[in-house]
């Protein structure tokens, strides 16, 4: 499965993964901030983005198994990952599997539980409204979500145009793979550098996401961007942006 990918800039590898109604394009903003110091990967995760075209994985092994994939064709031995959402998910599931090839870990806006039990509303409602709805109007609700004053907030209309890229099938494919994973008992596993990033107001991952990461991994960092919701990369760039910065500069 050849995922389409965006890449950019020169140095050590740092490899973007997004989430749930997500795609590469979303990165547009740390593409530009951190290839200046790195060599920046962003793909596509397989059936969302620019990978439309491709079956949704109905798990979250085989989301890592396709992003691993991408790496591997591009010669990528070691690299620094970066997941958001349901990407956070699939990054923890790499570092799990390959942790030889993990050199730092940022997990930003997830949790170790796909089942998201103070999520803004049930995986199972999100189902039903999605077969009800369809894509398009479960992209625009969804979106206003992730951000702190909902369809007016900074980059809502460009982070729901991406969302409605969807496959409708993967769209279903990508809850179920959420709902049925569990990553809490791989966390004291990890041994390498991570920075978990939330915003104080998303309503996808509450305090008990993040805290049972932050618990969990030993030696994580904790940082907390205030007044900002799910896409804080989007609401907040600059901060987020120097965030990432400070903590790949550190490792």
């Amino acid at each position: 499965m050849d995922l389409p990918y965006l890449r950019a800039g020169a140095g050590k590898p740092l490899v973007l993964v997004h989430g749930y109604l997500g795609g590469s394009a979303q990165w547009a903003a740390q593409i530009a901030a951190f290839s200046a110091s790195h060599d920046v990967i962003a793909p596509d995760l397989p059936g969302f983005g620019r990978a439309a075209s491709l079956p949704g994985p109905r798990s979250i092994a085989d989301f890592s198994a396709a992003v691993m994939g991408c790496l591997d064709r591009l010669g990528l031995d070691r690299f620094t990952l970066l997941g958001h959402s349901m990407g956070g998910m699939i990054v923890q599931d790499i570092a799990a599997r390959h942790p030889q090839r993990i050199k730092a870990l940022v997990l930003y806006g997830t949790g170790p539980l796909g089942l998201m039990p103070d999520r803004f509303e049930p995986i199972e409602t999100s189902l039903a409204r999605l077969d009800a709805d369809g894509v398009h109007a479960t992209a625009d609700r969804i979106s206003a979500t992730w951000f702190r004053t909902g369809p007016t907030g900074q980059g809502y209309t460009a982070t729901r145009d991406i969302a409605r890229m969807a496959r409708p099938d993967a769209a279903r494919n990508a809850l179920t793979a959420m709902r049925d994973w569990d990553g809490r008992a791989q966390l004291q596993g990890f041994a390498l550098p991570c920075r978990i990033i939330w915003g104080d107001l998303d309503r996808s991952y509450r305090w008990p996401q993040v805290n049972a990461l932050w618990s969990g991994i030993r030696g994580a960092e904790l940082a907390v961007i205030p007044g900002a919701s799910h896409a804080a990369h989007m609401e907040k760039p600059a901060l987020f942006n120097s965030l990432v910065q400070d903590f790949l500069h550190d490792h």
